[in-house]
């Protein structure tokens, strides 16, 4: 468990320098190319030890609660939107307009999900940090100026290529590629 936390610190701690209002004061101390490698290095780090350390946590579970199969088949269905609405953050359409910011939106369904779907101790603390991490940044983003991120143009089409293409991915993960990535099947 102490390797997964310790990449949840450091992948989650390093993502709340902006949150917190602390980048432009980083950026100013190291530059923006130096802070851009480090905040990646880090982030790298981090996500390599979540993932080392979740699979080490899964050989040896400690189960906080044991969701029932039903919920199972509700989360299969809550989880459809996550994509799309992932895709509709870098094209921006109506459903970028309406949800203000989709990555997040998802990012907090998906985190949501998946704490219905699993009850060992470090799927809470994967998907509660990840939870918390998600409604701490929509919070802070009403608190400082908006930063310029790139996407794709304005068009008419964004929408259904987020939509099709996002349930495209759905389906995908959720035949195989969840089981190659993650090494847990879904089905």
């Amino acid at each position: 468990m102490t390797f997964l936390v310790l990449g949840i610190a450091l992948f989650f701690g390093i993502h709340a320098v902006g949150s917190l209002g602390l980048r432009p004061a980083a950026v100013g101390a190291l530059g923006e190319g130096p802070w851009k490698g480090l905040y990646s290095l880090v982030s790298f780090v981090g996500l390599g030890l979540i993932a080392w350390g979740y699979g080490i946590a899964r050989t040896s579970p400690t189960v906080v609660w044991l969701p029932p199969m039903g919920l199972r088949h509700l989360v299969l269905l809550l989880m459809v939107p996550v994509f799309p609405m992932l895709l509709a953050a870098y094209l921006p359409g109506r459903i970028q307009s309406t949800l203000k910011h989709p990555m997040l939106a998802a990012t907090k369904l998906w985190a949501v999900c998946h704490l219905l779907a699993n009850g060992m101790l470090a799927d809470v603390l994967l998907f509660g940090t990840t939870l918390a991490w998600a409604v701490m940044v929509r919070i802070s983003l009403g608190r400082r100026p908006p930063r310029p991120i790139a996407m794709a143009p304005a068009g008419a089409m964004n929408d259904a290529i987020a939509v099709v293409g996002g349930l495209m991915l759905y389906a995908l993960f959720v035949s195989f590629l969840h089981r190659l990535l993650i090494g847990i099947p879904i089905l």
